[in-house]
C-alpha cells in the first residue's frame, strides 16, 4: 500500500487551543498516527501583515478566507495585542500530545519571526532563535527535540547548520518528492530532509479547478507508491473550519493508504541496508497556490548518494 504521513504544523495560539484538541480527538477516533510540529513561544501572527508586498499574497488571503479561519484577534497578535506565549499558556495541552502517543518536534519559537525573517538573519541570530525553541521544548517535554519543521518551508545553509549543531536526526523543511540529505553550495548536511510531497489544503481552496467536494479525489490521484506521501496539515484550517471535510477525507483515504509517521520514514530511510541515502541540492523555488519563495528539493540526474 501507499505510505502516507500527516505532518501537523501548529502555527498559532488559536490553532493550539482549538485546532489541536480537535485533531487529537479525530486521530484517536480513527487510530491514525501523526507528527505534530509545535510553535512554542509568542504568537505574533499580526506582524505577518508585511507579507502584503509578496507576489500572490493578497490573492491567497482572499481565496482562503484568512479572517474566517484565524479570527480577528489572532490577526492582531503582536501588533495591537501582545502575542500570547503558546508554550507557557498551553503546557498541559502540549504535553498531552506526547502522552497520547503522537510524535512531536519543533516548528518554531516565534513562528512569524522565523517565517518572515530567517532569510535575513545571521547564523548567530538563527542559532539564538532556535535555541530558545529547544529550551522551551525541553522544559515542556523533559527531553531534547530530535526533529524540526521550518515555518513556511524557509530553510537555508544557516538553518541546516543550526539543526546539525543541535543534533537533530531529521527535519521537514521543504517541498519535494522523497527523503534525502540536503546539500547547499556543495556542503551536505546531516539531518535527513523529509519533504512535504502533496499540496496543502489552503493551496487548493478557492481555486475553481479544485471544488471542495473534489479535493479528496485530487489527493488520491497524486499518491505515489515508490516514495512516502507527506501532507502538511494546519490545526487552524483542518482542525477548525474544515474539520468535517478533514474527517471525511481521512475516512476516504484510510482505505487506500498505510499511515506512518515522519519518524517511521526517517528510521526506514536511515537504517536501510539496501540503499544509500540520496543527496540532493536544496534551493529556493515556488509552488502553486503559495506566495513567495520556499525551500524545494532539486530533482535531476545530478543527485547522488551519501
Amino acid at each position: 500500500m501507499k505510505n502516507f504521513a500527516l505532518k501537523i504544523d501548529v502555527d498559532t495560539e488559536i490553532g493550539t487551543r482549538i485546532g489541536v484538541p480537535n485533531l487529537l480527538r479525530l486521530l484517536q477516533e480513527l487510530s491514525i498516527p501523526a507528527t505534530f510540529y509545535l510553535s512554542l513561544g509568542p504568537d505574533n501572527t499580526g506582524r505577518a501583515i508585511k507579507r502584503i508586498f509578496r507576489p500572490g499574497f493578497l490573492k491567497k488571503v482572499s481565496r482562503t478566507n484568512v479572517v474566517s479561519n484565524y479570527g480577528i484577534k489572532t490577526l492582531l497578535n503582536g501588533v495591537l495585542i501582545p502575542g500570547p506565549h503558546i508554550g507557557k499558556k498551553h503546557t498541559k495541552l502540549l504535553k498531552s500530545i506526547k502522552e497520547l502517543g503522537f510524535d512531536i518536534g519543533i516548528h518554531a519559537y516565534d513562528h512569524q519571526k522565523w517565517q518572515d525573517g530567517v532569510t535575513k538573519m545571521s547564523a548567530q541570530e538563527i542559532n539564538k532563535e532556535f535555541h530558545k525553541a529547544c529550551i522551551e521544548f525541553e522544559r515542556i517535554f523533559t527531553e531534547n527535540a530530535l526533529t524540526a519543521a521550518s515555518p513556511g518551508w524557509q530553510a537555508n545553509e544557516k538553518t541546516l547548520q543550526t539543526y546539525d549543531d543541535a543534533g537533530l536526526i531529521y527535519a521537514s523543511d521543504c517541498r519535494g518528492l522523497f527523503p534525502f540529505l540536503p546539500r547547499i553550495k556543495g556542503k551536505t548536511f546531516k539531518a535527513l530532509q523529509i519533504p512535504t510531497t502533496l499540496p496543502t489544503l489552503d493551496e487548493l481552496l478557492g481555486n475553481p479547478e479544485f471544488p471542495l467536494e473534489q479535493i479528496a479525489q485530487h489527493y488520491l490521484a497524486l499518491l505515489k507508491t515508490d516514495h512516502p506521501n507527506v501532507m502538511t496539515v494546519h490545526p487552524e484550517i483542518e482542525g477548525m473550519n474544515y474539520l468535517p471535510w478533514f474527517r471525511n477525507f481521512l475516512l476516504a483515504i484510510k482505505k487506500e493508504v498505510n499511515f506512518v509517521t515522519l519518524e517511521n520514514i526517517a528510521q526506514k530511510t536511515l537504517q536501510s541496508a539496501n540503499q544509500e541515502v540520496p543527496v540532493c541540492d536544496l534551493e529556493q523555488g515556488s509552488v502553486p497556490g503559495r506566495s513567495g519563495f520556499l525551500a524545494v528539493q532539486h530533482l535531476d540526474n545530478k543527485s547522488s548518494s551519501a
